[in-house]
């Protein structure tokens, strides 16, 4: 559970590369109105549509991540998925041609639809572009895709996601209502920082995969495994039958039967009414 806050500790800061990235947008976004009530809101409509689509990635590669879980493969693709992080910092040329790449044309595709939503300056228009913003290629977010990948789970998947688009909404928000808060090269010394934050992550996730039994950071194997979690349900239901009422009352009974949900005993079974 304690990993799905590291997607926040990764939109806050590296919303400081997504200010270089997607600040040209921010910067021209049609803001509508002329209070500050209405222009925040606008950015904050914005910023949202990225989170929402952050949150159907998130889906989307937790569930694949929770698929690898049940067929055992967690750990194995937590370590990979944080070997691929700091392969991308160390060797980042092996992956310049996927944070360029145009996907059957979906760029292209993405960026004309958000020029015309720039015509419309409406606050629907504002979360519409946020929708097809967070669809434009970026390393960071290939970072938590991977990330929500290494959860092993659905809602995780999901969670970590949402967390990466609200640690971002204050930079860019910032850059919305504001404008460039911070000069070039002030944001090109902290920028520096996110290959060491994306190595820390990766580290992270190897550690969980490892399964060290490290509290917070490295899960012991037996909660990474499916079959535990099986067992457990198993367990649960079968400590439900032993508390029921009439099955508690009589210990010389060897076997249990599951109490009928009309709510008769369970060893009505044994004694048949005669008609």
């Amino acid at each position: 559970m304690e990993i799905i806050w590291v997607g926040l500790i990764t939109g806050l800061l590296g919303s400081l590369h997504c200010a270089g990235m997607c600040g040209p947008i921010a910067l021209s976004l049609p803001l509508r109105g002329n209070t500050p009530i209405e222009k925040v809101g606008g950015g904050v409509l914005y910023n949202l549509g990225r989170t929402a689509t952050y949150a159907v990635m998130g889906a989307i590669f937790g569930a694949i991540g929770q698929g690898f879980q049940l067929i055992g493969f967690q750990q194995w693709i937590s370590i990979a998925m944080g070997v691929l992080m700091i392969l991308s910092v160390l060797l980042p040329s092996m992956f310049s041609s996927v944070k360029s790449n145009n996907l059957f044309g979906l760029t292209t595709l993405v960026r004309k639809g958000i020029q015309r939503l720039f015509a419309q300056r409406s606050f629907g228009g504002l979360f519409a572009i946020g929708l097809l913003n967070g669809l434009l290629p970026c390393g960071l977010v290939y970072v938590a895709i991977a990330s929500a990948i290494g959860t092993g789970d659905f809602y995780m998947g999901i969670a970590f996601m949402v967390l990466f688009g609200l640690g971002t909404l204050p930079m860019m928000l910032g850059i919305n209502v504001l404008g460039n808060m911070l000069s070039l090269p002030v944001r090109k010394r902290i920028t520096k920082i996110i290959p060491f934050v994306v190595v820390i992550i990766g580290a992270l996730f190897i550690l969980r995969g490892l399964a060290l039994g490290i509290p917070f950071v490295s899960p012991p194997k037996q909660k990474m495994n499916p079959e535990m979690h099986l067992q457990k349900i198993q367990d649960n239901g079968h400590k439900s039958a032993l508390q029921h009422p009439c099955c508690a009352a009589d210990t010389t009974q060897k076997t249990v039967n599951a109490p009928d949900i009309s709510g008769a005993c369970c060893h009505d079974s044994d004694n048949p009414q005669t008609p």
